[in-house]
């Protein structure tokens, strides 16, 4: 299992990031690290590029004793079992206001590997955060994310999607992070081969899905007001990721490599108080029309 999965996720972070280099012209920068359990992981970070102001495309394998009692209170089965987790988990921020924040990420979990009865499942994602909402770009988004589902049951595609809309919530905020897209976990529901397949399916949509959006929005032009615009919802992301992600608090409660972590967060962000966009703007219309849970495939 974990040869396989391992194998993979090293294959789609060097997809990834080579497409991302090629769109962007800029390379990544590769810091290798190891973990003091005896796992470990490679970062990839691009920094002020021509599109891309941040990205972040990193794998990681964790290795732990036993899970802390944090990560283990939902599920009492896995306490005390010696546990891998491995995964590849990007974000990447565009300089142009017009372009989105995405994010994806596809994991594999085991406890007790070795035993009789190993616990294991995957899960992952990605989903989309626009600063100013595009109907074309959230449909085709969403018609990408049907399509990595469809093969393994049309339901999918309806669950991961509903599954998303729930999880990319600031409840603070009473409001979601953006358009959504798919999210799933504690997946094993088709067997490990077919589970890993779908896992798959959803890892390597992600460039189709994505490269046409940043590409084209990149060539738009923006002004000053616009990339505050930015910045300030991006404020939006910062409090998600810190406040609310799971990934993020498993990280740093499994004794995760923090720098690792945290390279999800933007280079540049704003807080203003009481910052509310004026009524019939663009800005406004993002709030009111895109980030609520909507069916874009009607």
């Amino acid at each position: 299992m974990l040869d396989q999965v391992s194998t993979y996720l090293l294959d789609l972070q060097d997809r990834i990031c080579d497409a991302l280099s090629t769109l962007d012209g800029r390379a990544f920068e590769q810091d290798e690290w190891a973990h003091h359990s005896g796992g470990g992981g490679r970062t990839r970070v691009l920094s002020d590029g021509v599109l891309i102001e941040k990205g972040g495309v990193n794998f990681s394998h964790v290795k732990g004793s036993e899970l802390p009692p944090a990560a283990s209170l939902k599920r009492p089965e896995l306490a005390g079992k010696p546990f891998e987790a491995m995964g590849v988990s990007l974000v990447i921020h565009p300089r142009n206001p017009f372009a989105p924040t995405s994010h994806m990420n596809v994991r594999f979990f085991i406890a007790g590997a070795g035993s009789e009865t190993p616990i294991w499942w995957f899960g992952g994602g990605f989903d989309l955060t626009p600063y100013y909402g595009f109907e074309e770009d959230a449909i085709h988004w969403h018609k990408t994310a049907a399509a990595a589902c469809e093969p393994f049951g049309k339901h999918l595609y309806d669950k991961a999607k509903a599954a998303c809309d729930d999880y990319f919530y600031l409840p603070h905020r009473q409001e979601q992070r953006g358009v959504g897209g798919l999210f799933f976990d504690d997946f094993n529901e088709l067997g490990f081969d077919r589970s890993f397949a779908f896992t798959q399916s959803v890892g390597d949509h992600y460039l189709p899905a994505y490269l046409p959006i940043i590409e084209q929005r990149s060539a738009q032009s923006f002004t000053e007001q616009h990339r505050q615009w930015q910045l300030l919802r991006r404020g939006r992301y910062v409090e998600f990721n810190l406040v609310q992600d799971r990934g993020t608090l498993f990280g740093l409660q499994s004794g995760g490599r923090t720098e690792s972590i945290l390279m999800s967060l933007p280079p540049k962000v704003a807080w203003e108080y009481r910052a509310e966009p004026e009524d019939g703007s663009d800005e406004a219309r993002l709030l009111t029309d895109f980030i609520q849970p909507r069916d874009w495939l009607a």
